[in-house]
């Protein structure tokens, strides 16, 4: 599957992703997947981000049809209850109330798709955050601080978010920020790409 000298693109416009990718050195763009992100009914939360995960890297495989593409997905369940992102501080605060003393799954669905192929391998890497009891004056000053109104569980595990857990688990850290690093490099090599890449002269 592939070989070093494909592009390798990002199917994805989160800032974070991008973030994440560029720790690798290696090269890549990124390009805007279009795609409907509706759940399917009884859709679980594992099921969910790898359908999307594909699905957005195969939506802009016609536009890059040498490349390696990435596509990921995120979504994060609460006691069988899928959560979305809060979309503004509101309901970010009470998302959080939610969660205050519970334990959050974090599913991240993962995909590389090898475009002149077409060959694809998805997953889902899970990661579990533990909240300690929150209360609504701390709520309301991480919800100030941090703004993670753009986050699936109301907050940003990089930043301030860390200092509301009660403890983390899980393989691979990065796959809590979005995009799971130590799978992604796995399939790279795979795919006949140096990881870490060689150096340039």
């Amino acid at each position: 599957m592939g070989n070093p000298m494909h592009e390798i693109v990002l199917a994805s416009t989160s800032p974070y992703r991008a973030q994440l990718l560029q720790r690798l050195h290696l090269p890549f763009t990124t390009a805007a997947p279009q795609v409907d992100e509706a759940r399917l009914p009884d859709e679980e939360a594992a099921a969910l981000v790898q359908r999307l995960a594909e699905a957005k890297a195969r939506a802009v495989a016609d536009i890059h049809p040498d490349a390696l593409i990435i596509g990921s997905d995120q979504s994060a369940s609460h006691q069988g209850r899928i959560l979305g992102k809060p979309g503004n501080a509101e309901r970010a605060r009470e998302q959080l109330a939610s969660l205050s003393g519970g334990t959050v799954t974090f599913h991240t669905g993962l995909c590389l798709l090898d475009a002149p192929s077409g060959k694809t391998r998805v997953a889902d890497v899970e990661y579990i955050v533990s909240f300690r009891p929150l209360s609504d004056a701390e709520i309301r000053a991480y919800v100030a601080l941090d703004n993670p109104v753009d986050c699936a569980g109301s907050f940003k595990s990089e930043g301030l978010g860390v200092s509301l857990f009660e403890r983390m688990e899980g393989a691979d850290p990065t796959a809590l920020v979005g995009l799971p690093l130590i799978r992604l490099c796995q399939w790279l090599r795979e795919a006949g790409i140096a990881m870490p890449p060689a150096e340039e002269h």
